[in-house]
């Protein structure tokens, strides 16, 4: 711990975290969008109505300026492995570059070829053909977003690998098992599904101004019509899969299911906190821990909501830290120690190595293929490095292994508040869209322009909760963000920091520039 340059961490986080968060502003409306272009399209092709290849055209506009910005954020995303966490990248680089190779290789080429064929090809092939390249166009994003994703999902759940001494880095055991984790399966599909909520909600709320301002009327209806229905839908899907990775999270990451409600004691008959202010706690002995001044609380409901049944023990922060032998939980305290034995027992073996003592070698390589090893003290290998002979170090190093609790409870509250709110303007807009009386709804309009900022707070929300919750690690449990870092001066972070920063931001209020005159443009021929 002594010898690691904590400005260093934080700089490089702060770099990745600006990158992610600047790159997620436009991929989910390209998740979403392509597919509402796609079923546009498709009533276009079935019914022959020149409207709806109007109407297509338009949101084809949109989607295209928001998908070359997004390209531009996701490739320096992935630059910053390699230039800010290569000591991450080597650690595990055999796992989590697979699913990226096949996101380049597959989905992104795929994406990449049917999207030109999307937008330049109207006249120049069938109006099938044309149909064929806009939904693979569609397919094609939300592959590349599932192979990222697994990728993520993986981070947040490490299996199907197995630790190579000889290397000192993790590599792929199974492939399966890393693509088909209950983890990446469940954040694929809150994650795209809350794309689709969001390109809902845009659509809704530029065709609410279009109403507002008594424009294109007819254009309007007929995009409300598809973007309420398809909004609706997967509102609905987003609110389940919601729900089952925040059980997942409850089994695979308690410290981060702590943290996203606030709980510190953990009990049987836990409640659900469906709002509350934090406020630091009045125990001089734990000055960090917080306590809620206000709370609206759902008694015994926490047990249930997390394991689908009541009265299961859900471990708070201060057992996840300090243990509860009752319940059979590890403290931070000993699970350090341990992971120090096996950090150790890495070392010793490349010391053996690089004196040529290759019977010692040898007796510790069989160690990293022991059961009871990997059982014991492997699979605590992350916590290793917050280790101190110092005992009052110790225990002041297992506090920092504990996410920030009242960033992240409001992050998962906003969201989740958020997301009910989407579900009823869905239902309202189709409501009033089936009833044809959408005309001289000013408060509905007004509604749906407002929800657009809202929708894209809920997504930022999201990724707040999904990686600061989870910190320090980048790794779960296997290697925390003070051992991934690149060894570069802090200095040349900071500078691509506030770089990054400006580029990021001028591109922004370009594509908002681009987007806003396009909008006042209308659709060329938009009848009333």
């Amino acid at each position: 711990m002594e010898h690691i340059d904590f400005s260093l961490v934080d700089w490089s986080r702060a770099q990745f975290a600006l990158t992610a968060l600047y790159h997620w502003i436009f991929v989910p409306l390209t998740l979403g969008l392509s597919f509402i272009i796609a079923m546009m399209e498709t009533i276009y092709v079935k019914t022959g109505n020149e409207e709806w290849k109007k109407l297509t055209k338009f949101w084809m506009t949109l989607f295209g300026i928001n998908f070359a910005i997004g390209v531009a954020t996701g490739i320096i995303l992935e630059f910053e492995f390699g230039t800010n966490w290569s000591n991450y990248s080597w650690f595990v680089g055999d796992i989590f570059g697979a699913p990226l190779a096949i996101e380049g290789i597959m989905a992104f080429f795929m994406e990449s070829t049917f999207i030109a064929i999307m937008f330049f090809g109207w006249d120049k092939v069938s109006k099938k053909f044309h149909l064929a390249a806009s939904w693979l166009t569609a397919v094609g994003a939300n592959l590349s977003a599932l192979w990222i994703l697994v990728a993520n999902g993986w981070m947040q759940n490490p299996v199907g690998m197995h630790f190579n001494p000889e290397k000192a880095r993790n590599e792929m055991a199974d492939f399966a098992e890393i693509l088909f984790s209950p983890t990446a399966v469940n954040k694929f599909l809150h994650t795209i599904s809350s794309g689709y909520v969001l390109a809902a909600i845009f659509v809704i709320g530029i065709s609410s101004w279009f109403l507002l301002k008594q424009r294109s009327v007819l254009f309007a209806k007929r995009s409300i019509a598809v973007a309420a229905m398809f909004g609706l839908v997967f509102s609905l899907f987003n609110i389940m899969t919601g729900d089952s990775s925040a059980r997942e999270i409850a089994t695979t990451q308690p410290m981060k299911f702590a943290a996203m409600e606030g709980l510190y004691e953990g009990s049987t008959t836990s409640p659900l906190v469906a709002f509350g202010i934090l406020k630091d706690s009045d125990n001089p002995n734990a000055p960090n821990e917080k306590e809620f001044s206000v709370a609206i609380e759902i008694p015994d409901l926490l047990s249930y909501m997390a394991y689908m049944k009541p009265g299961v023990f859900i471990p708070g922060i201060r057992d996840l830290v300090h243990g509860n032998e009752k319940e059979g939980i590890m403290s931070y305290f000993e699970k350090i120690k341990r992971g120090h034995v096996a950090i150790k027992a890495l070392k010793d073996y490349k010391n053996a190595l690089k004196a040529r003592k290759t019977d010692k070698a040898e007796q510790l390589k069989k160690m990293f293929s022991d059961p009871e090893f990997l059982n014991n003290n492997f699979k605590y290998f992350g916590y290793g490095y917050y280790y101190s002979e110092d005992e009052d170090v110790l225990k002041d190093n297992a506090h920092l292994i504990i996410p920030p609790v009242p960033v992240t409870f409001y992050a998962f509250h906003t969201m989740v508040g958020l997301g009910m709110l989407f579900l009823i303007i869905f239902i309202l807009f189709l409501y009033f869209s089936i009833k044809n009386k959408l005309e001289n709804k000013k408060w509905l309009y007004i509604t749906g322009i407002i929800a657009v900022p809202l929708v894209y707070l809920a997504q930022q929300s999201g990724w707040i909760v999904a990686e600061l919750g989870r910190q320090p690690w980048t790794i779960q449990d296997v290697l925390p963000t003070i051992a991934s870092v690149s060894q570069v001066d802090t200095s040349t972070v900071q500078i691509t920091f506030w770089l990054f920063a400006v580029v990021f931001t001028a591109l922004l209020i370009a594509e908002l520039k681009i987007m806003f005159t396009q909008i006042k443009k209308g659709p060329k021929e938009g009848g009333n």
